[in-house]
């Protein structure tokens, strides 16, 4: 996520572009660490089954918040409101049933294989029109694949939820290393970059030899990357969180509309009062790491604050999300404890270590503009970087598209694959 052109700072996310531009706590219990021996191709079907005495853990954790006392009034100005707060705690605590939430993950197809010396976890679905053409989506931070419940079905099964039989995908959607029951690494090194050399290899071990790509957030960033290293193998690219640099040499500002300028406005400010979290996690992630491994409080204040700022809810998080969406993301990084391993990939992405690829994307490339979505460019900008072939600008979303709007992102999707195919 960059700043504005004309703001020399950078921010995690503005290191991970600018590498887009020139080219975990020991022994969770439930992560999905098998042996990662060198060579070993076997897919291991994977199912959830979180240990009881790890929930048992995690409620006795949650009988005794210490939640600070607000300044009067302050509402979300300072952080996440603490009155909100105490109300998703008490609902984690009492009534959130994570057993439910387990037989939901689990009715999507979870497997793991060995990669890079680590254990990916992925979920694969395939549709039953044979044929169809395979599609790898990425998540990005706060979240996880459990953002893709609702679009999963609309893919892989179009007919039976309104659409052509024509239009379905095989569906790939791996867990970023140290996100959730994907293994950390234990050495640096693996920035945006190396991942998209892992999701490759991965599509390349399903046997797909052509594929598209798809991503928001650091599913952005991984997935251009994927289209820049296996451009051979990647027919298209769609993007819910487009963003690129300002074209060197000129004005940044030149040729954009009035309503582009307007929301470069927009864009500064979050960046301003809205990115503290990137500092942090891209200089001392195991700091912070620290902290929301040993408190469940913790890690919800830290991750709702996100969803609740950068969707499109005027607000209120609970017009979008329901307790229970918001609470099955936060006990999954809970339970496998990995809310110092997933920040890291903002540190990551400010030392990269993998050699640049140069040049301009060619990959047939589609930008599905939701008008909340917090990082953004014009697309003019974009197409400096990108072959952009399709531009949609949505009339409803922000930045967490498949959980706030996911029959627009997947018209979207299947609108653009269509002439990719």
């Amino acid at each position: 996520m960059m700043r504005g052109a004309h703001t020399p700072r950078m921010t995690a996310c503005a290191a991970a572009l600018a590498l887009l531009m020139s080219m975990a706590p020991s022994g969770p219990p439930v992560l999905a660490q098998s042996a990662a021996r060198a060579g070993d191709t076997t897919i291991r079907p994977f199912r959830i089954n979180v240990p009881d005495d790890v929930l048992a853990d995690l409620k006795a954790r949650l009988r005794n918040p210490r939640i600070p006392a607000p300044l009067q009034g302050d509402g979300w100005q300072l952080g996440t409101d603490t009155a909100y707060l105490r109300q998703l705690v008490t609902y984690w605590r009492d009534s959130f049933d994570w057993r439910a939430q387990e037989r939901r993950l689990n009715a999507m197809e979870q497997f793991t294989t060995t990669i890079d010396g680590l254990s990916l976890h992925f979920v694969h679905r395939k549709a039953k029109q044979p044929g169809a053409f395979p599609l790898l989506v990425t998540h990005g931070w706060p979240g996880s694949f459990a953002e893709f419940t609702k679009i999963i079905g609309p893919l892989t099964d179009p007919v039976a939820h309104g659409g052509l039989a024509a239009d379905a995908f095989d569906v790939v959607m791996p867990s970023i290393p140290g996100f959730t029951f994907s293994e950390a690494p234990t050495a640096a090194g693996y920035d945006p970059a190396r991942i998209a050399t892992i999701e490759a290899a991965l599509m390349a071990r399903l046997g797909y030899q052509r594929y598209g790509a798809q991503g928001g957030d650091w599913g952005s960033i991984i997935s251009t990357q994927v289209a820049a290293r296996d451009a051979a193998h990647v027919a298209g690219l769609h993007l819910n969180m487009c963003t690129g640099a300002a074209p060197a040499g000129a004005d940044p500002e030149a040729g954009l509309t009035d309503a582009e300028k307007a929301r470069l406005k927009v864009r500064q400010t979050f960046q301003n009062e809205e990115t503290g979290y990137q500092q942090i996690q891209g200089t001392k992630p195991q700091t912070i790491g620290i902290a929301l491994n040993d408190s469940p409080v913790a890690l919800a204040a830290w991750i709702v604050e996100k969803f609740r700022t950068w969707c499109d809810c005027n607000g209120n998080p609970e017009t979008i999300f329901t307790k229970d969406e918001l609470l099955t993301n936060i006990t999954l990084y809970w339970v496998t404890q990995t809310a110092a391993s997933s920040a890291r990939i903002y540190y990551e992405s400010r030392h990269p270590t993998s050699a640049p690829v140069p040049g301009r994307i060619e990959v047939p490339t589609a930008c599905a503009d939701f008008p909340k979505e917090i990082i953004w460019s014009p697309r003019r900008w974009l197409e400096a970087r990108y072959n952009v072939t399709r531009w949609t600008e949505m009339p409803r979303g922000g930045h967490f598209a498949a959980m706030e709007q996911p029959q627009l992102l997947v018209d979207d999707v299947r609108a653009f694959f269509r002439t990719v195919r």
